[in-house]
């Protein structure tokens, strides 16, 4: 990085001022500090804070972008893009209590949140070559360096700079636990966002995404990667809390049924005990009996209600709360492409064991008020945890989907990893999952940038009703 002498004399040279420190930008570039031709007082100015100038007719210096998954394609929303003034600081392992309101690492001198098409833009930019950029929701990170940024303009950045990374030489990724299932394929989802092959392991391996094998699920890789390395059953990962303890996030596909002999009751309280103390679960379908039949009072979160599956549907989006209605507006954003009606989803495989949420500690994302069935039944929710405390002290989350989410991809247990994940294009339901997938790993409380008091939940679940028929 260039001398902050020498920057204060290009930024005086250009007919420019100093954002702080003396107005009288000349002899020898000290901003009055030290050769005597300031005089007055100096405002403190630390690091690139040096670097921040005031621009003619009220203009600034930005740098602006789109934050994209992995894959460079799936913009994101709700991310956190800052320059930091110091050195930002290792990422604690495992699962962690990550309230929101806590600033970014590093000391940022300017900030921005990426709104619901992924777009940011950071204003009053320090003007100097190989400034520091940083990327991050939740352990999601990436480090960046932008080569020059000029004075009083613009500075677009490319996609290359601005996805989040692939593998752990390209930044920070949480670790991630996934069980397989027979009836869903969860870890091909992880490949579409964008995840290199290599940070796919077993739970002995160093990548990012360890995988077990659950009931009916894919128990192996494929010869071409981790030599064919069978997984761990996934027994032993939820058996206990200090099993589940090194994982950010845990996945687990749905198995084409409770399977309630692999899931004692000392593992449903060791699978509670995680999240309580940071731990994020998202649970497909049948590992609804996680919640159903879990650790009190996890089974007052929800109205079950088994009947038969509803096939294909369009469903509703809950835009009464902060991130319900964000997640309205991303999918209908054409980049994204999830949705072509403004609150509505298609869902194709959508089954029926949720009527209803318990508005006092759950949030109802998407839901069809009247089914087949002739009741109301619940695709999505999610509440945080420990449930026990003040929704302001709570420091996990748990979301469950009744969709069988990649259900175009094949998760039979005679098929290898990755030879069922056949596809590579998101389905709409995917683009949910995806959505989900940034914020579960995120901080648990309001969305950045909202006052507190405006929540992160609506203040009172409205009934279900269809869209359609308001």
């Amino acid at each position: 990085m260039r001398p902050i002498r020498f920057a204060i004399r290009f930024i005086a040279a250009a007919g420019l001022s100093v954002a702080c420190g003396s107005t009288d930008v000349g002899g020898d570039g000290d901003a009055g500090g030290g050769d005597g031709d300031g005089g007055g007082p100096v405002d403190a100015c630390v690091g690139l804070e040096c670097f921040q100038v005031s621009c003619p007719g009220g203009g600034t210096t930005t740098v602006s972008g789109t934050v994209y998954a992995p894959n460079g394609t799936l913009p994101l929303y709700n991310v956190v893009v800052y320059v930091p003034n110091s050195a930002v600081d290792a990422l604690p392992a495992g699962a962690t209590c990550d309230r929101c309101g806590q600033p970014p690492s590093g000391n940022p001198v300017v900030q921005a949140v990426t709104d619901t098409a992924g777009n940011f833009v950071l204003e009053n930019v320090p003007v100097t070559d190989n400034l520091p950029l940083v990327i991050q929701v939740g352990k999601w990170r990436r480090q960046v360096t932008l080569p020059a940024v000029p004075a009083c303009v613009d500075t677009p950045l490319p996609m290359a700079t601005t996805r989040l990374p692939r593998n752990k030489s390209e930044g920070d990724i949480p670790q991630m636990a996934l069980t397989t299932g027979g009836a869903d394929a969860l870890e091909c989802l992880l490949r579409k966002i964008g995840l290199d092959d290599a940070e796919f392991t077993n739970a002995s391996g160093t990548g990012r995404v360890h995988l077990f094998t659950g009931t009916g699920g894919t128990p192996r890789f494929a010869t071409t990667l981790n030599g064919g390395a069978d997984f761990t059953n996934a027994t032993t990962l939820w058996d206990t809390t200090p099993h589940l303890m090194p994982y950010d996030v845990t996945f687990l596909s749905c198995e084409a049924g409770q399977n309630p002999g692999t899931k004692p009751v000392t593992a449903r309280q060791a699978l509670s005990d995680y999240t309580n103390v940071g731990g994020r679960v998202f649970a497909s379908h049948w590992h609804n009996i996680w919640i159903d039949l879990g650790t009190a009072p996890w089974p007052t979160t929800v109205t079950p209600n088994y009947l038969p599956d509803l096939g294909n549907v369009t469903a509703d989006i809950n835009t009464g709360f902060a991130k319900g209605a964000a997640l309205a507006q991303w999918l209908f954003n054409p980049v994204v492409g999830g949705s072509t009606v403004l609150g509505q989803i298609a869902l194709t495989d959508t089954q029926h064991t949720v009527e209803a949420v318990n508005p006092a500690t759950t949030e109802r994302w998407i839901s069809k008020a009247t089914t087949a069935n002739n009741r109301p039944s619940v695709q999505y929710y999610q509440f945080t945890t420990p449930l026990t405390v003040d929704e302001t002290q709570r420091c996990g989350k748990v979301v469950f989907s009744d969709i069988h989410v990649s259900t175009v991809d094949d998760s039979s247990g005679s098929l290898r990893f990755p030879a069922g994940c056949t596809t590579t294009t998101l389905t709409a339901q995917e683009k949910v999952l995806a959505f989900m997938i940034f914020d579960i790993a995120s901080c648990v409380g309001p969305p950045i940038g909202l006052d507190p008091d405006d929540g992160d939940r609506a203040p009172a679940e409205q009934p279900l009703t269809s869209e359609a028929s308001r």
